[in-house]
């Protein structure tokens, strides 16, 4: 419990889980997207931080584990939270160092999808992730969100 200043009641300490995602963009404009083995959902290749590890070293370590491919970051294009589930969500754009996608455990099947396609195949929520990070060098987009819909 976390007191609440000058009241002296307490409240529960807020919980938070971190997770990172790549924005992988190939030369044709397309995004690599996974769909998930656990819930058949697309979405950028990420998952959640493990306490011990940095932001950049998880980011790789997810997207390795994923998807086979060793990625680089290059830039922080969004931070998004999940304001139900008390998730942030870190995006990052990538670029591939080495690598051809692959499934995993994780991930049922992997695709390149141009932007006009993604909101066929994923909520507005992950959807946009993508699309923020298309968007030219300049401070990341920070959003919030349900974990589907957008909050404006």
């Amino acid at each position: 419990m976390k007191p609440i200043p000058g009241t002296g009641d307490t409240q529960p300490a807020a919980r938070h889980s971190v997770s990172v995602s790549a924005a992988i963009v190939d030369d044709e404009g397309r995004f690599l997207v996974i769909r998930r083995a656990d819930n058949a959902r697309w979405e950028p290749p990420g998952g959640v931080l493990e306490l011990d590890e940095s932001i950049e070293s998880g980011l790789v370590r997810e997207v390795a584990e994923e998807t086979g491919l060793r990625v680089r970051p290059v830039a922080l294009t969004g931070v998004y939270k999940n304001m139900n589930r008390g998730i942030v969500a870190l995006v990052f754009r990538c670029a591939i160092d080495a690598g051809t996608p692959s499934t995993s455990d994780e991930v049922r099947e992997t695709s390149w999808l141009a932007p006009d396609r993604l909101a066929e195949h994923m909520s507005d929520a992950y959807r946009v992730r993508l699309m923020d990070a298309l968007q030219p060098d300049g401070p990341p987009t920070i959003r919030a969100h349900d974990g589907t819909s957008l909050f404006l």
